[in-house]
């Protein structure tokens, strides 16, 4: 899986990092597209030296249920547009509670205006700027079933112990490159067809998880 996710970032003409620790932080957002569930994938890949490393994470890319039908901005719920973020997130206290990756620069994200409980990312109503827009865990320990309250636009780990080994890596990165971090999201559809096929098997999780030798 790691070949393909390079092969995407190439064709897209994004950027690739490949000096040891350097992280490469990829969100894979799945075709399901369904509110409230941890069905989307973040990847994080990296060269330590000697070799690749990969690790893949459930995650939500979404709002949950709750911002969705009650958007705390007027013109609507956030959703990240998808995109590659040069440098836009960094080490920092998520709500001023706890060290996660936060928003430094802008991002694009699409409102969802209609409070319709359905996740639409064609409104027409795009925004470039600084929303808070941070990628985090949801509850402190174990896992979350469901978003709900989690995310209002934010990229959301399920699992507290993914988030935390997450974080130590961007510690290790932080360390050697700087509080500056890149952060990718893709569409399912944006795989090569092998990549694809998988996720639909298994959804874009088990299709990760066992990335390419």
């Amino acid at each position: 899986m790691l070949e393909l996710l390079k092969q995407c970032l190439s064709r897209k003409g994004y950027r690739f990092f490949s000096r040891p620790h350097e992280l490469n932080i990829i969100g894979v957002r799945a075709s399901s597209n369904i509110p409230d569930a941890f069905d989307d994938t973040l990847c994080v890949f990296y060269h330590d030296g000697t070799s690749w490393q990969f690790h893949s994470y459930p995650a939500t890319t979404d709002p949950g249920m709750h911002y969705l039908r009650q958007p705390i901005n007027g013109a609507g719920t956030a959703i990240l547009k998808a995109g590659q973020y040069e440098n836009c997130y960094g080490v920092g206290l998520h709500r001023g509670l706890y060290t996660a990756l936060v928003q430094i620069r802008p991002v694009k994200v699409i409102r969802d205006f209609n409070k319709d409980g359905v996740l639409d990312f064609r409104s027409g109503r795009e925004e470039t700027g600084m929303f808070g827009i941070n990628i985090h865990r949801a509850e402190q320990l174990g896992i979350t079933k469901r978003v709900a309250g989690y995310s209002a636009g934010c990229q959301v780990f399920a699992n507290a112990s993914d988030f935390n080994a997450f974080m130590t890596l961007c510690q290790q990165h932080r360390a050697i490159y700087g509080n500056k971090f890149t952060y990718t999201l893709i569409e399912q559809a944006d795989l090569p067809a092998a990549g694809a096929m998988a996720a639909r098997a298994g959804g874009p999780a088990a299709a990760l998880q066992h990335p390419l030798p």
